[in-house]
């Protein structure tokens, strides 16, 4: 018996894995869903350096809301940042920044050849402002990151590294035609991806 209840434990687990992403009307799941499905994301802050002060200045950061599949998802994105980096320079300046994290990444819109820039591939943009995060949820952001981002463990220790997350304030969601939906974080947090 508990063989058989192990497979129907593994059946599960790919049918979740292998669900479909959630539809239109839907927008707090959907946040959630590409959130979840993605391991980078375009960090946008205003810059603090010569030459580029008060502008946008975007950035590719790798994230993680906790461990992959479909059970793993808090919707807090955590990300491994260094004081050595460029745009953490900016944050200390100035701590709000916004965040875009998109299906392009995915093979769902290779898979359906949708453009990066078509609606149909969804993008999530955050925002919201990068704070250090605590003792308490240090293991917790660990735990998400280096579950996605293995290679991070071995990065240089005398770079001083860090975890953070994105606290997020406002959410946009593009994924259908007709225009952005907004979504309140009380209403991204309360779903499931």
């Amino acid at each position: 018996m508990p063989r058989l209840t192990l497979l129907y434990a593994v059946a599960a687990l790919l049918l979740a894995a292998g669900r479909a992403i959630p539809p239109p009307e839907e927008a707090a799941r959907m946040a959630r869903f590409v959130l979840h499905n993605c391991d980078w994301g375009a960090l946008a802050t205003l810059s603090a350096q010569e030459g580029l002060r008060g502008r946008p200045f975007a950035n590719i950061f790798s994230l993680s809301d906790g461990p992959p599949g479909p059970f793993g998802g808090s919707g807090v994105p955590y990300l491994y940042l260094t004081d050595m980096e460029i745009s953490v320079q900016d944050l200390e300046i100035n701590s709000n920044a916004s965040l875009t994290v998109s299906l392009a990444q995915t093979q769902y819109c290779k898979k359906h050849r949708y453009d990066p820039q078509n609606p149909l591939c969804a993008h999530i943009i955050f925002c919201g402002s990068i704070v250090k995060v605590d003792d308490s949820e240090a293991d917790v952001a660990k735990k998400a990151l280096f579950s996605r981002h293995p290679e991070m463990e071995s990065w240089p220790k005398d770079h001083n590294w860090f975890f953070a997350k994105f606290n997020i304030t406002n959410i946009w969601v593009l994924d259908y035609f007709g225009g952005l939906k907004i979504v309140t974080p009380e209403e991204y947090y309360s779903v499931k991806p």
